[in-house]
């Protein structure tokens, strides 16, 4: 429960709603009867069933409501189960506060989340999945991914598009966000391996594969 009232607290710092906090399986399915949330953040070890199970239950009794697995198991199979049970996301309890915030307001938003390391294209399954996390960034998104593939840095990026290196923060946590992934240069990475953004080529020897830290 410990864990519970810090997620608690970290989703009320940052404006969130929090309607409660159940201790079972059972108490979670009774809450939801009661209280209808826009998005349930579900345990997968719950002292009496599977958070799988409660989350299903649920989804048969509201099938709108938005289920977020939370766990601390980096299992793929497991994931993938949640998301074909109908669960908009998957996290991880080492996803730093930030990230989590922003997976929960994804998730309202109507976006599935899941970490990159666990989704079909970690192993080289589905190009659908990354254009799916792509199809996520708005064209501003895009437009700072294109000058993070370049190498701009925070101040670089902000002149270009004539906004605040607050906003470029912003905009580089929800592409690392969206692209489930830890880093601008894994962003940056992914934007050019799965051909998301356009990668400028200086010459004929231009290796666009070849990327340098982009720092914000």
């Amino acid at each position: 429960m410990l864990f519970a009232e810090a997620i608690r607290v970290a989703l009320e710092d940052f404006g969130m709603s929090v309607v409660g906090v159940a201790a079972s399986g059972e108490d979670a399915v009774t809450a939801v009867r009661q209280s209808d949330p826009d998005v349930i953040l579900m345990d997968l070890a719950l002292p009496d069933q599977s958070g799988l199970a409660a989350g299903q239950t649920i989804l048969a009794e509201h099938p709108g409501t938005k289920i977020l697995a939370l766990t601390a198991l980096s299992d793929q199979a497991v994931a993938h189960e949640a998301v074909r049970l109908g669960f908009r996301g998957y996290l991880t309890k080492d996803t730093s506060v930030a990230q989590f915030v922003n997976s929960v307001r994804l998730v309202v938003d109507g976006h599935l989340v899941m970490p990159h390391r666990l989704g079909p294209a970690a192993n080289g399954e589905s190009e659908d999945y990354a254009a799916l996390l792509a199809a996520q960034l708005t064209p501003r998104e895009r437009e700072v991914l294109s000058l993070l593939v370049q190498g701009s840095d925070g101040r670089t990026v902000a002149k270009r598009l004539r906004i605040s290196r607050n906003t470029v923060r912003t905009h580089v946590q929800s592409i690392l966000t969206k692209l489930q992934v830890h880093s601008r240069l894994e962003a940056a990475t992914f934007a050019v391996r799965h051909g998301i953004v356009d990668v400028p080529m200086s010459g004929a020897d231009a290796r666009p594969d070849l990327l340098g830290p982009a720092v914000v």
